[in-house]
């Protein structure tokens, strides 16, 4: 692993946790604090840098576990492995059964949907709570021009690991509010390569759109037993600028979940926890809470 820039560091302050899995690749995790655990999954191009803020200012509560997803942040990026849905759900469970959680509450962005609600509809029973921001566990039938040009043979590899038109427009596409220079910096260190991008396009391949694609079946599946999570705790955080996670998503996770405590930011885009961290920190922080008392 390469040692992270001071200025990296200094925003991301953590101890590196490593755990072999499936294959003998090496995923990386921060685990933060003690307590009820809250287990955060990712999306592309992020990495468990997006969540830094809110571990810390959980950690002094909860034991915090933010994992890379296999080909992201500083987990292994092998150049021959599947990359699909189902793999990196495998992992998620994986991840809990080597950390042997009993219980957890879960954090959910961007492909962290599909994937934490993976892998929570394999194992309602250790699912405290849900926080959902931004993301979707349901199959949808639209696609922004973006990501479809980022799918297209030969145009896409270049754009994405040639040219990292994917990881780079993101740190200002993704937000409403300029990002600063170091924090720009920690959300491209892990893809500084073409071979260290295999995940970012792997990730825009493997969205399923038609019932012909492999990962089309698993995300079916996740979305008939969303049913079995109707009884856990749902907090909603949605940044509204968000122009692939649009208002339409919210507006579905709130029909689906109408129990949900929903919050809607209108100038936030689609890294939320950029545009508005402070005030989702406080919402996650009551709601894990929950006066203080914590969830049995």
């Amino acid at each position: 692993m390469k040692t992270l820039p001071k200025p990296i560091s200094e925003i991301y302050p953590f101890d590196n946790h490593y755990l072999e899995i499936g294959g003998g690749h090496r995923i990386h995790y921060l685990d933060e604090g003690e307590g009820e655990a809250v287990l955060m999954f990712h999306g592309n191009p992020t990495w468990s840098f997006y969540y830094r803020n809110l571990v810390l200012g959980l950690r002094d509560n909860f034991r915090c576990i933010a994992s890379d997803n296999i080909g992201c942040g500083l987990s292994d990026k092998p150049q021959d492995y599947p990359y699909r849905l189902s793999d990196h759900i495998e992992n998620a469970v994986e991840l809990v059964e080597q950390l042997k959680l009993e219980r957890f509450h879960l954090v959910v962005h961007d492909w962290g949907g599909p994937i934490g609600f993976g892998l929570a509809t394999k194992m309602p029973e250790k699912v405290l709570s849900l926080t959902v921001l931004n993301t979707a566990a349901f199959l949808v039938d639209e696609m922004p021009v973006q990501l479809k040009i980022c799918r297209l043979p030969i145009l896409g590899p270049l754009l994405v690991r040639g040219l990292n038109l994917f990881a780079r427009p993101a740190i200002f596409m993704a937000v409403t509010k300029p990002m600063e220079t170091a924090v720009k910096a920690g959300y491209l260190f892990p893809y500084d390569s073409w071979k260290n991008r295999v995940a970012t396009l792997r990730f825009v391949q493997d969205i399923p759109m038609n019932p012909s694609h492999p990962s089309y079946p698993v995300l079916k599946d996740i979305e008939v037993n969303l049913k079995n999570l109707a009884d856990k705790p749902m907090l909603l955080c949605w940044g509204l600028k968000d122009f692939v996670f649009t208002d339409k998503f919210y507006e579905e996770w709130r029909r689906r979940f109408p129990q949900a405590e929903a919050h809607g930011f209108p100038k936030a885009g689609h890294y939320l926890l950029e545009d508005a961290g402070d005030e989702v920190l406080e919402l996650v922080r009551n709601f894990l809470l929950k006066d203080g008392k914590g969830r049995d």
